[in-house]
């Protein structure tokens, strides 16, 4: 699909270009959703440029993802995609700067940032009305939704934190999901890292961006990318952190899962303990032999099985003195 971003008394203004439509003049944002090659041909026709394909944007060199042709800035960047799912995937999205106050996207995905920009830009013409205020705001989007993840993994990172740690629990003896407090550490674990992922490909095309000077830019707009520059560092170094607290929430966890493990076996071999001096007293008195001690006495079954819980006691008594149990 392509679609075309003029700007209008309003704002930005979004026109869904049929085949055999002309692309206006006046717009200033071409936005290729999964597109056709005919689609790729018009736009390449029109502005001439070479838009990358699908294949070619998923290279993971800094050359074929950042590199300057004819005037024109090719910017690659990996955005994360389809958060509120299980599992969340890491796509590229294509960015293409031009002097002459044009900006083409190219992406087979269709994020919420995209979505929120679109909207915001529908009603503020101010910020939106040039090529580089609309790449400034599409990347504001996408750094503000990654924060937006960061800040939800920091808030189950927490809960998990109390769920494993929770002192008061133990001394109930409540029961703990383990299960699922690492189901969702590998969650969190996973979108730490795709986020991180998406933190390093932006931080790489923000440096490429300020960088050169061969797009113009306002003194204004170049503010609003070193903001977006300074906040993805700062992201950066804060999912890090999150990265380290969720391997250590993970390997206590783990303590924890072996911790309860053995408390059981524990508590088999006490058991175990205590029923062998009666297990050999009762072997003893249930021999087949014609001669037994206490066989034609009337208490020799109280006796034996006095015996058998003397056995099982002076073993308890013994180990609580101990403290071992």
């Amino acid at each position: 699909m392509l679609s075309a971003f003029s700007p209008q008394a309003q704002g930005l203004t979004r026109v869904e270009l049929p085949a055999d439509a002309v692309l206006p003049s006046d717009a200033v944002w071409f936005d290729l959703i999964e597109p056709t090659p005919t689609e790729e041909q018009r736009v390449e026709s029109h502005l001439s440029i070479d838009v990358p394909t699908r294949d070619e944007m998923r290279e993971i060199e800094a050359s074929n993802r950042l590199y300057e042709e004819d005037g024109a800035l090719y910017m690659t960047a990996t955005v994360v995609t389809k958060l509120e799912t299980e599992l969340p995937e890491n796509s590229q999205v294509t960015f293409i700067l031009m002097p002459a106050n044009k900006l083409v996207t190219n992406r087979y995905v269709d994020p919420l940032p995209f979505r929120r920009f679109i909207a915001y830009a529908a009603r503020h013409p101010n910020s939106c009305g040039t090529a580089q205020g609309c790449l400034a705001g599409l990347l504001e989007a996408i750094v503000n939704r990654i924060a937006d993840v960061i800040e939800r993994v920091a808030t189950d990172l927490d809960a998990a934190s109390a769920e494993v740690f929770a002192a008061s629990k133990r001394r109930r003896g409540a029961a703990r999901d383990f299960r699922r407090v690492l189901e969702n550490l590998g969650q969190d674990g996973e979108l730490v890292s795709k986020a991180r992922e998406s933190l390093v490909s932006l931080g790489r095309l923000l440096a490429f961006l300020q960088q050169s000077s061969t797009v113009p830019m306002t003194q204004d707009t170049r503010a609003r990318f070193r903001s977006v520059a300074r906040d993805v560092l700062a992201l950066s170094d804060h999912a890090s952190f999150l990265g380290t607290k969720t391997s250590f929430i993970l390997d206590a966890t783990l303590g924890m899962i072996n911790i309860d493990q053995n408390n059981i076996l524990k508590i088999f071999s006490m058991v175990t303990v205590f029923l062998l001096p009666p297990s050999v007293i009762a072997a003893v008195f249930g021999m087949n032999f014609a001669t037994m001690p206490w066989l034609r006495e009337p208490w020799g079954f109280g006796a034996a099985m006095g015996l058998m819980g003397l056995a099982a006691i002076v073993p308890f008594v013994f180990f609580k003195r101990k403290g071992w149990l």
